[in-house]
Parts: C-alpha cells; structure tokens; sequence
C-alpha cells in the first residue's frame, strides 16, 4: 500500500499543477542534505566528550561522501523507476535515521554508532537525495533544464549556510557534553524528517506529453539529442566517460582550493606587506561558500542560453588562466587573489549544476537521473584527489624550505595540466551515435 502511495503513477499532476512548486520540493531535500558540508561544527565537541582523534571525528563525514557517490551510482535506476516521490521519501528516512542512530551512539558514548549512523545510513540518504529531484525538474522544465538543476544544486551547496549557526546554536543551548549532542543530533533527526517529508509530498511529474505553454517548437540542434540513451549504454558511449573526466578535473581544481583555502591565503601573504589574519582567513571561507552557492545557479542558468559545451569551456579554460593570474599575480594583492579564488570556486560550483542538463542534452530524458548518479563517482575521485594533490605537495615544498606563495606553486600547476585536460576532453565531445539511441515509438530510430 505505502509503495503504491509512492510509485510515479500517485503522483502525476494535473493540468492546472504549477511547475513552480517543484523547485521548492527539490529544494526541501537539497536544503537538508546540504547539512553535511556542515559537520565540522560537531567535531570539537565529539572529540572532547568521546577523547576522539581529528582523524575519527572526520570518520563519519568521510564515510558519507564515500556513501553519496555509491548510492547515487547503484540505486540511480531504481531513482528513475521507481519516481521522485518514493526517491526523496527514502532519502529523509535515511538521512534522518542517521541522526537518531548518532543521536543513541553519542549518548552510549558508542561511536561506532555515530560512524553507522551518519556515515552508512544517512549517506544513502545522501547520494539518494542528491539525484532524486535532476530527472523530474528538467522534465518540468526542458525549456530551461539548467536553471531547474542549478536551483536545487545550489541549495545542496547553501545547506550548510543554514546547518552551521543552527547546529552551534543547540550545542550552545543543550551543552557540548555527551547529552548535549545525542539531543542536538536528535532534533536534527526530527526537523529534517519532517521539512523533507513536505517535499515529497509536494513533488509531482508531469502529465505524459506534457509541455510547458511558453515553450517553442524543438528547435533541432547538433548538441542536443532528439532520442534516448538507457543509463548502461551511456556507460558504453565516450560522451560519459569525457563528461566523466571533465568533471572529475573540474572538481579536484576546485575542491583544491576550498579544502585548504583559510591556511592558502594566510600563507600566501604570510612575508608580504599585507598578511592576512586568521580572522579575514575565515571570512575568505565564507566568501567561497558563497560565490559556490551563487555559481551553481548563475552558471548552469547561463548554459541554457549559451550551451552546455560553452559553459564548460568559460570553467575549464576561464579556470585555467584565474589559476596561472594567481601563480602570476595572486602575491602582488589581496584583491587579486581573491577575485580569482571566488570565480574558480564559482565554476566548481556551476560544474556541479550544468552537469545534468549535459547528460540530458546528450542522452535523452529517459534514465538521465541513473545516468547522473554513474557520473558522480567522478566527485569522489576529485573529493580525495584535491585535497590530497593540493596538501601532499604543500607539505613536501615546506620539507623543502620553500615559503609563502611557493608552498603552492607545484599545486596550481598541476590544477592548471587537469583543467587543460578537462577543457581538452570537452572539446571532443560529440553527439551521441545513433546506435545507442533507443528505439522510437513505433519501431523507427
């Protein structure tokens, strides 16, 4: 019965349904699942009360980005059969359970728990939540599948906006003790539950045929498949192995910066006339998240009018030459080194958000959800790759002697070779070969 209330069958909407309540519903599951850019708030308190290294408090975030991009890659055809709302109700069962397993670990004082909770459970929640909302919006919206994917994909990134002063505000108010955070981690469990149960309610597909009033005429063009692609031949076609390599470039540049972006900027001014303090360091972080945030929707609404392969060429290339401005001129000012960090970070964030209109562009509507989650291993690659290049390399040029802005050298050299593979990648795209089209109603290709 509870299976039938979820199938996509219960949730078609009728004709006067206005599109508009669906990014709010995408939103209502992004929002929350965004949380986790937010755990580094829960890591003092849990080193404190449980007497955990800075390795395993890390534990359970690690574990949940590990978690996004499985369940995103196994459970993406099930997404797609089984509908959004059935999707997203999984999703805030999952990610919510997480918290309450944490919630009753914290306050056994039984990490392993925490570890199970919020990393293997509410993980699955995660990558599940993560792809639920990209195959319906752009459904919604095939005038403007950009702009609908980077609305909920910038709430993905904001989450943590909201998460952070929330979470320090009930650890302040219910103490950073063990009963503190089991009732903190149990209140997150509670109110996510129910915000990202509204989205699912609210969700709904459109009517077979359905095609929004203000759209023209499909105008055919050479980037744009009129046919589908099922999610295992995508996995037999070039395309998705060069958008997987795109991305995967994209993201290692980007995350590069931001995993390390406070001690960057200190110590690129560190000898300099003007350093930076920690205090500015941190405001430069909040800087990044932002300009992130704003970047998945301004770029990925951009696309719609300029194209997916432009767009990715302004990230690849633009990014290319903010990085050589940095390794050129980023020691000559504060400002220039932070007006290119912020559009660097802007294109990791719009790489993000572009990606799923490029699938759908590529291969069809069809399995573009399934198709979307195979992609995002390519974030957990870059997700450890970044951050590993980028530190590795500082930690080496500072056994070295080197100091300031030459800790980082070798680094930005190396992110400008994966973003001119990246850029190089892009260009070889092109349409997808009629022999992995589906068939078309009535037996003709």
């Amino acid at each position: 019965m509870v299976s039938g209330l979820l199938s996509p069958s219960r949730i078609v909407a009728p004709p006067d349904w206005s599109r508009w309540l669906i990014p709010p519903a995408a939103l209502a599951v992004h929002l929350s699942i965004g949380q986790v850019y937010a755990w580094s708030v829960f890591k003092p308190p849990l080193e404190d009360a449980l007497g955990l290294s800075g390795t395993l408090s890390a534990l359970p975030f690690q574990l949940g980005i590990v978690m996004l991009g499985l369940s995103a890659a196994v459970g993406g055809t099930m997404v797609e059969r089984r509908g959004p709302r059935w999707a997203m109700t999984v999703s805030a069962v999952c990610f919510s359970l997480g918290f309450l397993i944490s919630s009753l670990g914290v306050a056994l004082g039984q990490y392993w728990l925490v570890v199970l909770g919020y990393g293997f459970v509410g993980g699955i929640g995660l990558g599940i939540g993560y792809i639920s909302p990209v195959s319906t919006l752009m459904k919604w919206f095939p005038d403007r599948p950009g702009m609908a994917t980077g609305i909920a994909i910038m709430g993905f990134g904001g989450g943590a906006l909201i998460a952070s002063p929330w979470s320090t505000q009930m650890l302040d108010t219910f103490g950073e003790d063990r009963s503190g955070i089991a009732q903190t981690f149990l209140v997150h469990g509670v109110v996510y539950a129910v915000f990202m149960s509204l989205g699912s309610l609210l969700v709904r597909v459109p009517a077979p045929g359905w095609r929004p009033a203000s759209m023209p005429k499909q105008v055919v063009k050479p980037m744009i498949t009129t046919a589908d692609v099922t999610a295992n031949n995508a996995l037999r076609t070039p395309q998705f192995w060069l958008l997987w390599v795109i991305l995967c470039c994209n993201v290692t540049a980007g995350i590069g910066i931001l995993e390390k972006a406070s001690p960057m900027i200190v110590g690129f001014f560190s000898n300099s006339a003007t350093p930076v303090a920690t205090g500015a360091a941190a405001g430069f972080v909040a800087l990044l998240s932002l300009t992130n945030m704003a970047g998945r929707f301004v770029w990925s609404s951009a696309s719609d009018v300029v194209g997916r392969k432009n767009i990715y060429r302004l990230y690849l290339g633009g990014g290319t030459l903010l990085y050589l401005g940095i390794l050129l001129f980023g020691a000559t000012g504060v400002p220039v080194f932070v007006l290119c960090a912020i559009l660097i970070l802007s294109f990791y964030g719009g790489g993000f958000s572009t990606a799923p209109a490029y699938l759908k562009d590529l291969f069809g509507n069809l399995q573009v959800g399934a198709i979307h989650g195979r992609l995002l291993t390519a974030w957990s690659v870059a997700g450890v790759l970044g951050p590993l290049i980028v530190n590795a390399v500082a930690d080496a040029q500072e056994a070295s002697g080197a100091k300031g802005p030459d800790l980082y050298a070798v680094s930005l050299y190396i992110m400008i070779g994966l973003l001119v593979v990246g850029f190089i990648a892009n260009e070889l795209i092109r349409p997808v070969a009629p022999k992995f089209h589906e068939p078309a109603k009535g037996g003709d290709k």
